[in-house]
């Protein structure tokens, strides 16, 4: 539920950019539709035939659109945010006299070869409808700047939509062509390191092209950049070139395996899970932390860890092996190398990293957050069975086991509310959290 988002006597016009093309309509119906609902195609529809019907200085108001669909506002805003996600609309927003107006600028939908082209909509078409209808589609299918009106507040397509329900925030923009473009999503600077050991040039894997159907995929199917290079690997041509499809079926394979064969779906996401992902402010340095290591790519931390020099190419391989082969996602192997460096004098030790990963990837740790709890677990389990072992019973500091990486700031007092957090001491502190991990078990 969205209420209060929009209210009935908010006013709107309506404006159309370009003009639409001949068979949009089949477009509408037969590829956006399974994507985005009913409602919201009926909002798009009646959207176009508001154009020539509006007049210039009056808006109309929002009961209007509720009058003509026959359904409540918060209803019709959810589907107005569809329109925005796939590209269909693009809104923006405004104060005029104490009146809030809208101005909802209608986008062509793409013709249907150019829907087709589009990584991301065919995929996800492909998988509402099936693979006969869809080949069935393919086959039968197979071609003056405004002034600026307000803010503009269009929402993203990552802003509305997940493909899983527990999908980590990637952050994409909508580009003017496509909805989900290259924005720092995949570490691209890694993907080319691997790239290299293996003597695959690289040139020929990340073009423009390429690199925007992986940043897709990767969005699509919230997969890991680990991931994102096994798919690489599996869909390369004898002349080391990418094979697109082969590509995408790979990606659609890890996607199953990962989520035990559910068929990929829009999930709109709630209130809730946004204001988590935009609003949370760290405030502790255990929380600090975990966003560090939330976010940070595994060859950056080995690089902070050495004063930014560059990882070796046999650290590299070996996160790399490990990643592939026990499937940790990258803010678990974060802590895995915090942990086993300050063990071992600071030096990757393959057997003991290993030996670590193979048992935290049966145990199914998918954030920073859970391989912390669960190595202070283990740590507590440890501490038990060793005051066991001699005989009695110690007393272990506390209910809630934390580890010497954590001690320095046990006791340190709660921030007050009024107080800001100084980020640059928070992230010296949280440096010195990095070398105080505790001895394993």
């Amino acid at each position: 539920m969205r209420i209060g988002q929009l209210l009935p006597v908010d006013g709107y016009f309506v404006r159309l950019q370009e003009a639409l093309p001949e068979n949009f309509l089949q477009s509408l119906t037969h590829l956006y539709q399974p994507l985005i609902g009913p409602e919201a195609l009926m909002l798009y529809q009646t959207l176009i035939n508001e154009v020539p019907l509006q007049e210039e200085s009056t808006p109309q108001t929002h009961h209007t659109l509720m009058n003509y669909l026959m359904l409540p506002l918060d209803q019709i805003y959810e589907a107005r945010r569809k329109l925005e996600a796939i590209g269909l609309l693009r809104t923006y927003k405004k104060q005029d006299d104490g009146m809030t107006i809208y101005t909802y600028d209608l986008q062509s939908p793409y013709d249907p070869n150019s829907f087709f082209e589009d990584a991301m909509f065919s995929s996800l078409l492909y998988h509402y409808i099936g693979s006969q209808k869809f080949d069935r589609l393919k086959d039968f299918f197979t071609v003056e700047v405004q002034p600026e009106v307000g803010e503009n507040i269009t929402a993203d397509f990552q802003e509305v939509f997940q493909t899983t329900e527990t999908a980590s925030l990637v952050q994409v923009a909508a580009g003017e062509e496509v909805m989900v473009e290259e924005d720092g999503t995949v570490d691209f600077e890694w993907l080319e390191h691997m790239l290299k050991q293996r003597m695959i040039p690289v040139h020929r894997i990340l073009t423009k092209d390429n690199r925007k159907l992986i940043t897709q995929m990767l969005v699509l199917y919230d997969l890991e950049s680990f991931e994102i290079d096994k798919a690489i690997i599996w869909s390369l041509t004898e002349e080391n070139h990418l094979d697109r499809e082969e590509f995408k079926q790979a990606c659609h394979d890890i996607y199953r395996a990962k989520n035990d064969n559910k068929p990929i779906r829009l999930i709109p996401k709630t209130e809730t899970s946004i204001n988590q992902q935009t609003d949370k402010k760290p405030l502790t340095r255990e929380e600090l932390l975990i966003q560090e290591l939330e976010t940070i790519s595994p060859k950056q931390l080995l690089e902070d860890l050495s004063s930014g020099n560059f990882a070796s190419e046999q650290d590299m391989k070996l996160i790399s092996d490990v990643m592939t082969t026990q499937g940790l996602p990258a803010p678990v192997m974060n802590v895995l190398i915090h942990y086993v460096l300050l063990q071992t004098n600071m030096k990757l030790s393959r057997a003991y990293i290993e030996k670590i990963a193979s048992h935290w990837s049966r145990a199914k740790l998918k954030t920073a957050k859970e391989a912390m709890n669960f190595a202070k677990q283990e740590r507590a389990n440890y501490e038990k069975a060793k005051a066991r072992r001699k005989g009695g019973y110690q007393k272990v500091a506390s209910k809630d086991i934390i580890p010497d990486w954590y001690k320095a700031g046990k006791h340190k007092e709660k921030p007050k509310e009024s107080q800001s957090i100084d980020m640059n001491e928070e992230q010296r502190k949280v440096a010195q959290l990095l070398k105080q991990f505790s001895e394993g078990n």
